[in-house]
């Protein structure tokens, strides 16, 4: 009698392709792609492919109106959009350092190394100048650059006051939640402020201003943060929280108004993948983000990787990078290095953009299962 696979071809197939799968796995089932910059630092191609231009370290990125690519090119002191067709342009600042334009349009304000670039519901833009210390708003339809938190000078100031008036020291990373607030990550001062969405009015969301561990289950009102670098928020209204020093991830419930404890444990490192992320480490995240299916996304700047945090198993996953810095190249995950990135965008259909900052690149993550 035969031998069942050559009786039943179609054996044969299925096997291989079960095999395939059980080797697409962990960085294996990633392939990066680069959608912005050539590599060498500096400022020119707009009106042309993203993929030729020269950017200067990007930093925070999001999908906005047009599901166009926004980010921040943070040392040429704009934001710019790349097109579903891939074509860049700038859509605010001038490329100078500094603080200017108020009330003009904002491709002629000076800016001054913006952070990270977020859209409210109606598609106003929104940017945070760390070194001015100050948040900004560009109008959807006038293309009108104005400042809505922040004085220019860096303090902690203004609580109950309209955020116009308060002061900010060092703001980093920005989200709106679920009622429409904006939600600042106030690095300098180790807090989380919230600016009304109806009133304009700032008050302090969590921290009290001490750069301790937070422990698991603190109370949103007396926690200690560590360094609050980045912030994203789930469909549920949970808030996720990176912390920059604390080399840590909190998740924020928001119905019990208490912190939880979700990887990292405090100390810098690289390790845990394959793992429960409350005792992996983590090294110096800057950025963060909650894709469609509840997945937490990591940029790990300082071992220059990308990392997720399985929503469902709390498993930390290492997607891109091996812990050293480098430069690509394109292609599978686990060959692709990283230089510091920062900003990280998880967007609909299992795409992943990252700010790969110091390569002045923008990268675009694709899963191939």
């Amino acid at each position: 009698m035969k031998p069942l696979h050559k009786r039943f071809p179609f054996l044969g197939l299925i096997a291989s392709m079960l095999f395939l799968c059980t080797q697409i796995r962990g960085q294996d089932a990633w392939r990066v792609q680069t959608i912005a910059g050539d590599g060498e630092s500096g400022y020119r191609g707009d009106g042309g492919p993203a993929s030729e231009a020269r950017i200067n370290n990007p930093y925070g990125l999001t999908i906005g109106p047009e599901n166009a690519l926004y980010f921040c090119d943070m040392d040429n002191h704009v934001i710019r959009r790349i097109d579903r067709s891939g074509v860049i342009q700038t859509v605010a600042g001038c490329g100078m350092a500094g603080f200017s334009g108020e009330g003009g349009l904002a491709t002629e304000a000076k800016m001054y190394q913006p952070y990270e670039v977020r859209f409210d519901r109606e598609g106003n833009l929104f940017v945070v100048e760390m070194p001015n210390h100050v948040i900004r708003r560009v109008d959807r339809i006038t293309g009108i650059i104005t400042t809505v938190a922040g004085t220019g000078q860096p303090g902690y100031t203004g609580d109950g006051a309209l955020a116009v008036k308060g002061q900010l020291f060092r703001p980093h990373s920005i989200q709106f939640d679920a009622s429409g607030n904006l939600i600042v990550c106030d690095i300098g001062n180790h807090r989380l402020r919230s600016i009304g969405h109806l009133d304009g009015m700032i008050t302090t969301l969590s921290g009290n201003g001490k750069p301790l561990f937070t422990p698991d289950g603190a109370s949103i009102q007396n926690a200690p943060l560590n360094g609050p670098r980045a912030i994203d928020f789930a469909p549920s209204g949970d808030a996720w929280l990176a912390l920059r020093e604390g080399n840590a991830v909190y998740r924020l419930d928001h119905k019990q108004e208490r912190w939880h404890h979700v990887a990292g444990t405090g100390a810098k490192g690289f390790t845990g993948h394959d793992g429960d992320a409350r005792v992996a480490t983590l090294s110096g995240p800057k950025g963060i983000s909650v894709d469609p299916t509840g997945n937490i996304w990591l940029a790990d700047t300082e071992s220059h990787s990308v990392r997720m945090i399985e929503s469902e198993s709390g498993i930390i996953r290492l997607v891109v990078g091996n812990g050293s810095r480098g430069d690509g190249p394109d292609g599978e995950a686990s060959r692709c290095q990283l230089a510091r990135p920062h900003g990280i965008f998880a967007a609909e259909g299992g795409v992943i953009y990252v700010g790969d900052s110091e390569n002045h690149r923008i990268r675009k993550i694709t899963s191939l299962r």
